[in-house]
């Protein structure tokens, strides 16, 4: 068993290693650390010019190759965002378009020197046309007058007496609502009947 070689330290020494600092102390011909009490490695040999010249530009093509899929990765990620803006954009094109000739037919329709009959003949064939605008969109009115009194479809302005109705019926529509497809765009305004006669039978 070999024996074990005493290390004098000094007072600051002592400190050092105290407070967690590495301490270099020689031990034979090895240096060696209080850190891990290991030799320090041998330093490293020259690299010859070639092979440095071939690692850097094998360095600079991957950090350019990262630069480069950084880019394509935020062009992704953007692009469904710029997709769905084109879209609503297109979609909002084809609506607007569609309605143009309704709007030409209308300023047709003030300027005319028409009488109060052919005016409103002409208003009526507007609004078919309109109609048959959103008839093509799935735009479909929602049926009120006569119908049950439906909260998810109607919106009740107030209650109308009425015999002619049935009770909780709809008697009048105030302003007509929409739906697309099944999806509602507006609930239809209404009043709705109460027919006393029919509550106290």
């Amino acid at each position: 068993m070999k024996a074990e070689k005493k290390v004098e330290l000094s007072g600051q020494e002592t400190l050092k290693i105290a407070a967690g600092e590495p301490l270099n102390v020689s031990i034979g011909e090895a240096p060696v650390t209080a850190e891990d009490g290991k030799a320090p490695a041998a330093p490293a040999e020259p690299v010859a010019r070639a092979d440095f010249e071939k690692l850097k530009a094998e360095r600079d093509q991957l950090q350019d190759r990262l630069v480069r899929l950084q880019a394509e990765f935020e062009n992704a990620r953007k692009r469904p965002d710029r997709d769905r803006v084109s879209d609503r954009e297109y979609a909002s094109c084809k609506v607007v378009e569609q309605f143009l000739p309704v709007v030409d037919n209308f300023e047709l329709a003030l300027k005319s020197k028409s009488t109060e009959e052919q005016l409103r003949s002409g208003i009526e064939l507007i609004v078919k046309q309109m109609d048959e605008i959103l008839r093509q969109m799935q735009v479909t009115p929602i049926p009120a007058v006569g119908e049950p009194f439906d909260p998810r479809l109607h919106e009740a302005l107030g209650a109308v007496e009425r015999e002619d109705v049935p009770d909780q019926h709809v008697a009048e529509e105030i302003r007509r609502g929409y739906r697309l497809r099944e999806r509602l765009l507006r609930p239809a305004l209404v009043r709705v009947a109460h027919n006393s006669k029919q509550t106290s039978e």
